[in-house]
Order: C-alpha cells, then sequence, then structure tokens
C-alpha cells in the first residue's frame, strides 16, 4: 500500500488520464479521505465531479473504484468548474451568478433554477426579471443583461413567467366593481327611501415579503442549475443569526458575509420617488453591490437560505427563500 504522497503521485500519473475520461469527472488531484463529512487523515486520489450520483445510476465504466492498486479514492462533488472570469459577459449554459435582466433594465443576477410544476426555471428580483412591475408576460430576458451589452437576438436566453407584485408606499388602489356596486345599493336604498347607506373601504395593504420573479428558459440546455465560483445548491436551510453566508453576483463576484439581523423591517427605495417596505427580511454586511440584485444566497453547505434583492453602502438586504418558494410555489430541481 502506498504510506506517502510521492508514491500516491506516482500512481495518479499513471492513472489521471483514464479517471478524467470518465462521464461526470472534471479534475482529479491528491487529498485526504472524507468520511461522514469530517477529514480523515488517510491520503487518497480524489476525483471531483459535477455532481455525485448513486452507484445504481452509474454504468460499470463510469463507476470510480473505492481503491486503485492499494490506494482509497474519494468522490468529491464541485460541480461544473468555469474560468474565474467576467461575470457580465455571455454564457451558454448560463449558470447561477451572472448578468440577466428584462430587456427595458440595465442588468442583475440570474440567482439559481427552480422548478414548477415539473418545468425548469430561472429565479431573480421582480426588478431584474420584471422591470418592477412593469413588464408583460412572455417578455424577453437577456443574458448578458442590456447594460452589459445583451441587446442582440442572440441573447435572448428566456421569457418572464410570472412575478410577485411589489406594492408601494403611496399608491393608492381602488375597486372599480366595488365602487359601482356600492353605487347601484345604495341608488336601490333611495328609491326605498332607506336611510342605509354603503360606503366602500380600501383595505390596508400588507407589506411585501419578497422580491422575486421567474423566467422560462427558451431552450432548457441553454442553462445550468450551477452557480458560478459555488456549484450545486445541495437544499434549502433556514437562515439564522449569525450564520455564515455567500454569494455569486454580477458586480461584485464571489462574496461571503454573516446574517446580522433576522425578522427585519425594511424600507427599500426603488428610484422615481417610489419606495416599498418588505418585512422579515434578513440583513447581512457590506457584501454586494449595485447589479447584484438577485443573487441566490446560500450557506457554507451550499444550501440555499435567501434571494438578494436590495443594500446600501453597508448592508445587504436579502428575502427569506421560504417566503419566496411559498409565494411562487416553487421547488428546487
Amino acid at each position: 500500500m502506498a504510506e506517502d504522497v510521492q508514491q500516491i503521485r506516482s500512481l495518479l500519473a499513471d492513472v489521471r488520464k483514464k479517471l478524467m475520461q470518465k462521464t461526470n469527472v472534471v479534475a482529479t488531484g491528491i487529498g485526504y479521505k472524507i468520511s461522514e463529512g469530517k477529514k480523515t487523515g488517510r491520503l487518497c486520489i480524489v476525483c471531483s465531479v459535477q455532481e455525485k450520483r448513486a452507484e445504481t445510476k452509474l454504468t460499470k465504466k463510469e463507476l470510480i473504484p473505492a481503491q486503485i492498486q492499494g490506494v482509497v479514492t474519494d468522490v468529491y462533488p464541485t460541480g461544473l468548474i468555469y474560468a474565474q472570469g467576467d461575470h457580465k459577459t455571455r454564457f451558454r449554459p448560463a449558470p447561477g451568478g451572472v448578468s440577466i435582466g428584462h430587456k427595458y433594465i440595465t442588468a442583475g443576477t440570474l440567482g439559481c433554477l427552480v422548478k414548477k410544476q415539473g418545468t425548469v426555471y430561472i429565479l431573480s428580483n421582480n426588478h431584474v426579471l420584471a422591470n418592477t412591475n412593469q413588464a408583460e408576460i412572455n417578455d424577453i430576458i437577456l443574458q448578458p443583461g442590456l447594460f452589459d451589452g445583451g441587446s442582440s437576438e442572440k441573447n435572448h436566453l428566456a421569457r418572464l413567467s410570472e412575478f410577485v407584485p411589489i406594492t408601494f408606499e403611496g399608491v393608492k388602489s381602488s375597486c372599480f366593481v366595488g365602487r359601482a356596486a356600492a353605487a347601484l345599493l345604495n341608488a336601490l336604498a333611495c328609491i326605498m327611501r332607506s336611510k342605509t347607506r354603503l360606503q366602500p373601504v380600501r383595505k390596508a395593504l400588507r407589506d411585501n415579503l419578497v422580491d422575486a420573479a421567474l423566467a422560462l428558459p427558451i431552450k432548457q440546455s441553454d442553462v445550468t442549475s450551477d452557480i458560478l465560483d459555488i456549484g450545486a445548491v445541495s437544499g434549502l436551510a433556514e437562515a439564522n443569526l449569525g450564520m455564515s453566508i455567500k454569494k455569486s453576483g454580477r458586480t461584485t463576484g464571489y462574496t461571503t458575509g454573516v446574517i446580522q439581523q433576522i425578522d427585519a423591517t425594511v424600507k427599500v427605495n426603488y428610484g422615481e420617488n417610489k419606495s416599498a417596505v418588505f418585512s422579515d427580511q434578513l440583513v447581512a454586511g457590506n457584501m454586494s453591490q449595485g447589479g447584484d440584485s438577485g443573487s441566490a444566497v446560500l450557506n457554507n453547505k451550499n444550501k440555499l437560505v435567501g434571494l438578494l434583492f436590495a443594500g446600501s453602502n453597508n448592508s445587504t438586504i436579502i428575502n427569506r427563500i421560504q417566503h419566496v418558494f411559498e409565494l411562487l410555489e416553487i421547488s428546487l430541481p
């Protein structure tokens, strides 16, 4: 059995080409065996894969042997590995973390892929994909966004599918049906010489919970479930105070932070004298800038905890992912 790095290095040189030819393998190297999520002291050959699959779903040729000439192996899921280049350029397939936007906005960030009724969609913000309530369903979504040169037809990635409307302060809503019904009933009351009159009342609008929208890719092959610089999403998790988080965004790329506040109520300025109040939000430190809106926010285990949508010079505001998934009725692919 090989006992040191030099012996394993020599063995790996002999078998690397064969391992790299296996479907799903994106890297090979020497490391320590991971067992039950913890690093052991045993050296091994590490095979990094796009995704870790059950042995029953692999052919004999695709399987990575448990040992090679007495040296144990380990399989580590890294996802597709990308050059850490400009998040503002064109990607096909497009991962999370890159420039995207409605045809009439500057640019935001593609969050991640989600599923609804068996179909895969792109998740990002309302103000990124739906032009802050102003878009129409089936409007074109560009990747990269317009501000990053995505205006040509070849950059048409998706079409707007749906969005959660944002309620703005000071915007009065009227109900024509309610007013008409009240007027009709009051007229009948007058004819019947009744003194009773109906007054239509506008119900106070609730605070917002999310700034979120979905877009349907024109071609499913043009998107990937990985997030640039992060890899695959491994599930959902509840965001807690003090949790370490990370994101990949169009403007600042890969950044990390910590949840500093939970249960926050935040007034967000959308420009043009429009502001909206959001409740039950998460607040982190300075880990984003304009254009990072729509970024998926994950914990250290790559579990999705939030959707980034706003910020200031020293703070980042994040929707709880549970609200996003509930209101859009979505799940992970």
